[in-house]
């Protein structure tokens, strides 16, 4: 397993994952073993959020907790808040409220990393910084982010926001590749070259924040995992060619693409399968030639200018 430095204690954190969405439906003692079976492949990075399974995802971990309170010290524990019914939230009040609400599900005193999920339109700076300063403080988190957001929108936040912000979690696949594709596409007059993030990925390579790939496995959102689907049969033989050689399965090529690209990238798994999981730590040890990456995007369906 790989490892990048994460947050103001420099926590080491696994290149790899473990995106916890559909621990809601996993009773104890699966969710037990799903957990142990990726610490035992390396994976030390959890991904939670408030609304993942109505709570039930981190109440389902806080359980694991409760029975073996030594699991939280070998676990980097991240969850996220801002989304609730119709809308998205950064008040002051609902962040408070809502990591509360977190922190009690999970059974544990601290987050080692909270994400404000999406952006909210009605954000106000301060009062965000009021939230994260009074949660610091109280050691109730230790490092903050944010998901799905661009740079302009960062920049916003840290106009008073004092707190680094250590991550962007964004949908990124090999067939979802818009934080790409207009860096490759610039001043081109065609669809590629359309700028929909505003340099996110470049952004958070010079502020070294962890680029967090939700979806690792999906086209479009939600759209079903592209593996083996007939309109991606080209990048389906690349893949399986690239996998072949290297010993592997053709999920963790796709793992391993994320991860070739030079920035602090996490890949955020959305499989709460036992086998899966081990396998996809493998990714990490995957070093993908420049050759391989490109053939990759080029067998995805994109064009080089």
């Amino acid at each position: 397993m790989k490892f990048i430095e994460f947050g103001p204690e420099k926590k080491q954190v696994s290149v790899i994952g473990a995106g916890c969405m559909r621990i809601a439906g996993m009773d104890k003692n699966q969710a037990d073993e799903f957990v142990r079976a990726a610490l035992d492949g390396g994976i030390n990075f959890f991904d939670h959020a408030d609304i993942y399974g109505g709570g039930r995802s981190e109440e389902i971990f806080g359980m694991l907790f409760e029975k073996d309170p030594s699991l939280r010290d070998q676990i980097f524990l991240q969850s996220k808040c801002g989304i609730r019914k119709g809308m998205f939230d950064f008040s002051k009040e609902y962040i408070l409220e809502a990591v509360n609400g977190i922190l009690s599900r999970l059974k544990t005193d601290h987050l080692d990393s909270l994400l404000l999920h999406r952006p909210d339109v009605l954000m106000e700076p301060e009062e965000v910084q009021e939230a994260f300063d009074e949660l610091y403080k109280a050691g109730k988190v230790r490092a903050f982010g944010v998901s799905n957001q661009n740079r302009f929108q960062m920049e916003l936040m840290k106009s008073a926001v004092t707190y680094d912000l250590c991550a962007d979690q964004l949908q990124m696949s090999l067939v979802h590749t818009p934080v790409i594709d207009a860096g490759l596409n610039v001043n081109m007059a065609d669809a590629p070259a359309i700028m929909r993030d505003g340099g996110t990925l470049e952004y958070c390579r010079i502020n070294k924040m962890a680029v967090q790939c939700w979806s690792p496995l999906q086209a479009g959102y939600f759209g079903g995992v592209f593996l083996n689907k007939e309109e991606y049969k080209e990048l389906t033989a690349k893949l399986n060619e690239i996998a072949e050689e290297k010993g592997v399965s053709a999920d963790v090529i796709a793992y391993a693409w994320l991860l070739r690209i030079p920035a602090k990238m996490q890949v955020i798994t959305g499989t709460t399968n036992r086998e899966r999981i081990v396998n996809a730590a493998k990714a990490a040890d995957i070093d993908l030639k420049r050759s391989e990456w490109y053939d990759l995007y080029r067998a995805a369906g994109n064009r080089l200018p």
